[in-house]
């Protein structure tokens, strides 16, 4: 798999981690160094563990799919990008009742925000591709998301909350769209 489409993925399924670190950073009066590196290690150590998780079930089911992968790999890109499109558009608001960078709640945003990165990596394993790399690309990508998320909801409030889902939704779709069209092609 290319850098840019790797880097494409690892942008797509940061958005919802970015998106609840806004929230956090909207919950927290002052947050310290501590909150935003506890935030950020968290989401990027479950977006970097979840594509291995994945690929791992992808690889063990491939020969028995391989004529149709590519329609499998788009219809999960695309089935995790409408979900999160749809999510942009509800109106229930995030309220933490704790601390969201410590304990329960930490570890449940954290898998929360990567169960997305879990159909990606099964995608991977399907088709085949090199998962270490694009995992650790994945994992640090939500990292550094995740800190500029905190820093702009403590900075800009709300204002880009639910919109990086939906530009994280359509981008996903559309590398969906791209493995349907590269293995067609072939």
């Amino acid at each position: 798999m290319d850098i840019i489409t790797t880097l494409g993925i690892a942008v797509a399924l940061a958005m919802d981690a970015f998106s609840v670190s806004i929230a956090a950073g909207l919950y927290i009066y002052k947050p310290f160094y501590r909150y935003y590196f506890r935030i950020a290690f968290h989401f990027g150590l479950f977006q970097c563990a979840m594509p291995i998780i994945g690929y791992f079930g992808g690889i063990a089911i491939e020969p028995i799919i391989k004529n149709f992968d590519h329609w499998i790999a788009f219809t999960l890109l695309s089935f995790i990008g409408i979900r999160m499109i749809k999510g942009s558009f509800n109106n229930d608001g995030s309220a933490f009742n704790s601390d969201p960078s410590k304990g329960l709640p930490l570890i449940l945003l954290s898998l929360a925000t990567s169960i997305d990165a879990l159909a990606v990596g099964l995608s991977l394993g399907v088709l085949q591709k090199p998962i270490l790399l694009p995992s650790i690309i994945i994992g640090i990508t939500c990292a550094v998301f995740s800190v500029f998320g905190v820093f702009l909801g403590k900075r800009a409030s709300s204002l880009l909350g639910k919109r990086t889902e939906l530009i994280g939704g359509i981008i996903l779709i559309f590398i969906g769209i791209r493995i349907l069209i590269s293995h067609m092609s072939n």
